[in-house]
C-alpha cells in the first residue's frame, strides 16, 4: 500500500494527526467534479453514484471498521459537531458527566457546554476519572447520567476496555459514549457487539480521509430505530420518502438508524475521499493491519534506548499505532528528526508521539526514527 500514497516526507509518523494523501483520493474528488460538470443538478439522482444515495457506499465499509450494523453509522459533519448532536439526545440534565483524563480539550469543552446550557454547575457536575476501576467506584455512588470515554488516549495512545465499560455503564443504567478520533482505523472495533450507546470519530487521521474531512458517528441500534428520541432535527435527517415533498410535509419524521442524526446535504466533494480511503481498508482488512502494527511496534522496542522513556502501554493489546515516548529534550530531538527527513510530533514538556502506520509504514522505518532516538 505504501506506493498508494504520497508520502510529505521521507518518513512519516504523523497518521495519528493528518493521514497522507493516497493517489485513489485525488481520482475519486476528480470524478465527482466531472458529475458534477456534466450533470449538474440531476447528479442527485443519476451517474455512477447518485448523491441522494452517497452514503450507500460509505456506510458498509463505515460499519466493518466500527464493528457495527450499517444502519448503525453515518458519515457526517466534524466529531465535535457530531458530539453536540450526540449528547443533545443522550444528556438530558438529570445527572453528571464523567470523563477520562487526559482528555482532548474539544470534548470538555463540548461537555461543559451542554451542563451549562442545562444550568448545572461544571465544576459540580463534569467528573474526571483515570482507570475503570475509577470509574466504576464512581458509577456505584450513583448520580451519573453518562459517561464520555477516548476508545484509545489521545497522549499516551492506552486501548480502552470497551466491552468492560461498556457493561459498567450498562449495570448502572448510565450512557456510555466513546470519542474515536485515534481508534477508527487504528484497532478492530467490536461497537454492536460491546453495547456502546454512541460514538463519534474523525476521519483525517488513521482514516486518511483529508484536513478536517468528515467525521463519523455511530448510533446503536436500540437507539437508532426509537423514533421518539429527542434529537436536533434538520432536512437530511428526514425519511428519504418525503424529503424532497418540503411543500407537503411539514413535521420532521427522522430516518431510522443514525442517518437520522443528520442535518444537512452531504458534502459530496468531501465524501469523495471518505470512501476512496475505506475501500483501501476494505482491501487489506483490520485484522491483517492490527497483526502488522505490532510487529512493527514489538521492532521498536527492541531498537529503544534505555534513555528514552516508553510511556504508552508495552502489552500490544492495550496500545494501538502510536507511540508516546518520553525524554529529555524533545524540541532538541525534534530537529534531528526533521533532519533526518522524518515527521513526528512533540507534545510539551517531554513526549514525542509517533505513529507507525501499517498501511504505509515500514520497519525501515521504525530502523530510522530508532536511529535518532540512540542519538539522544
Amino acid at each position: 500500500m505504501r506506493e498508494r500514497f504520497h508520502l510529505p516526507a521521507r518518513v512519516y509518523l504523523c497518521g495519528h494527526s493528518l493521514g497522507p494523501l493516497a493517489h485513489e483520493v485525488t481520482d475519486a474528488i476528480i470524478a465527482e467534479l466531472d458529475t458534477w460538470r456534466t450533470l449538474g443538478v440531476t447528479g442527485h439522482f443519476a451517474g455512477p453514484r447518485p448523491w441522494m444515495r452517497i452514503q450507500e457506499g460509505i456506510r458498509e465499509p463505515l460499519a466493518r471498521l466500527a464493528g457495527a450494523r450499517p444502519d448503525e453509522v453515518v458519515a457526517m459533519n466534524a466529531l465535535t459537531v457530531n458530539l453536540h448532536l450526540m449528547l443533545a439526545t443522550f444528556f438530558r440534565g438529570h445527572g453528571k458527566i464523567v470523563i477520562d483524563e487526559p482528555t482532548f480539550p474539544s470534548d470538555r469543552y463540548a461537555v461543559t457546554s451542554h451542563l451549562v446550557q442545562r444550568g448545572l454547575d461544571p465544576s459540580e457536575y463534569l467528573l474526571t476519572v483515570s482507570s475503570l476501576d475509577e470509574l466504576e467506584q464512581l458509577l456505584s455512588k450513583g448520580g451519573v447520567e453518562l459517561t464520555l470515554l477516548a476508545g484509545v488516549n489521545w497522549l499516551t495512545g492506552e486501548v480502552l476496555a470497551i466491552k468492560h465499560a461498556s457493561d459498567l455503564c450498562r449495570r448502572y443504567g448510565v450512557v456510555l459514549g466513546l470519542d474515536l478520533a485515534h481508534a477508527v482505523g487504528n484497532v478492530p472495533l467490536s461497537l454492536h457487539e460491546d453495547g456502546v450507546d454512541f460514538a463519534v470519530w474523525c476521519s483525517y487521521k488513521y482514516l486518511n480521509a483529508g484536513p478536517g474531512a468528515v467525521a463519523g458517528c455511530f448510533v446503536h441500534q436500540r437507539h437508532g430505530n426509537d423514533l421518539r428520541l429527542s434529537r436536533w432535527a434538520g432536512w437530511w435527517g428526514n425519511d428519504p420518502a418525503t424529503r424532497f415533498r418540503m411543500h407537503l410535509e411539514r413535521d420532521f419524521v427522522p430516518v431510522a438508524g443514525a442517518e437520522g442524526w443528520q442535518l444537512s446535504n452531504p458534502p459530496i466533494l468531501a465524501l469523495a475521499p471518505l470512501r476512496a480511503s475505506l475501500g483501501m481498508f476494505d482491501e487489506v482488512g483490520m485484522d491483517s493491519l492490527r497483526k502488522q502494527s505490532i510487529q512493527l511496534f514489538e521492532q521498536l522496542l527492541s531498537l529503544l534506548p534505555s534513555t528514552v522513556r516508553l510511556s504508552s502501554p508495552r502489552e500490544c493489546q492495550r496500545r494501538g499505532n502510536m507511540v508516546c515516548l518520553q525524554i529529555s529534550n524533545p524540541e532538541r530531538a525534534q530537529a534531528r528528526f526533521a533532519a533526518a527527513g522524518i515527521v513526528c510530533d512533540v507534545r510539551p514538556p517531554d513526549t514525542i508521539r509517533a505513529s507507525f502506520c501499517p498501511l504505509y509504514n515500514t520497519p525501515e522505518d521504525v530502523e530510522a526514527f530508532a536511529k535518532v532516538l540512540c542519538e539522544e
